[in-house]
């Protein structure tokens, strides 16, 4: 996959920006300008969204991987297409079954592709990461509540409280190990693609 000129970059840029927690996006756009930090992925070098549930990492996939002109993958997706069950139901059966699954299909797939995985694997499997380009979507709590209450379809991580009780526990609770990997923010990811001194 050949990649985009410079200004088709800056665009994609743009709608990077535009599609994280808008909660988030004034601060990042300011960051983004500021003097600092521009690391890029090696050639060959796996490039992982990680996060949250609800941050984003789905949307943001294709951006990022067209920024790159490299390959994508959604992690969850494809767990579900080769084994045929939903995540909802394979969480709520076999936790440890889907961790396990997500961790060995993560070191099987082919390196230097994008690569967007769920909001439990970077707690669950930090040492997996190690070799990888760890891009980190940032969101809110408030945003992250808000999205995982109108959001049905995600499987319970924590059945015996209550949704509230649950959706407070977990954020907190990964954002205290979200701190202690090794991972890339998004706006010294995005400043080596935005031109310099712009407010994109």
């Amino acid at each position: 996959m050949s990649g985009p000129s410079a200004e088709h970059k800056h665009l994609l840029v743009q709608h990077i920006l535009d599609a994280v927690d808008p909660r988030l996006a004034p601060a990042l756009r300011e960051e983004l300008v500021q003097p600092g930090p521009q690391p890029t992925p090696v050639p060959g070098q796996t490039v992982v969204l990680a996060g949250h549930r609800s941050a984003g990492k789905t949307r943001l996939l294709p951006l990022v991987s067209a920024l790159l002109g490299r390959p994508g993958l959604d992690l969850d997706a494809e767990l579900e297409r080769r084994s045929g069950r939903s995540l909802r139901d394979w969480v709520a059966e076999d936790a440890n079954g889907f961790r396990e699954a997500e961790r060995t299909l993560l070191l099987e797939l082919p390196r230097g592709s994008v690569i967007a995985v769920g909001g439990g694997f970077l707690s669950h499997h930090p040492e997996a990461l190690q070799p990888c380009f760890t891009l980190l979507v940032p969101i809110s709590f408030e945003t992250y509540r808000e999205r995982l209450l109108a959001d049905t379809t995600r499987p319970r991580l924590r059945p015996g409280m209550s949704l509230e009780e649950e959706l407070h526990s977990i954020y907190h609770q990964r954002q205290v190990l979200h701190a202690r990997v090794p991972t890339v923010s998004l706006a010294d990811f995005l400043r080596a693609f935005a031109p310099p001194g712009s407010k994109t």
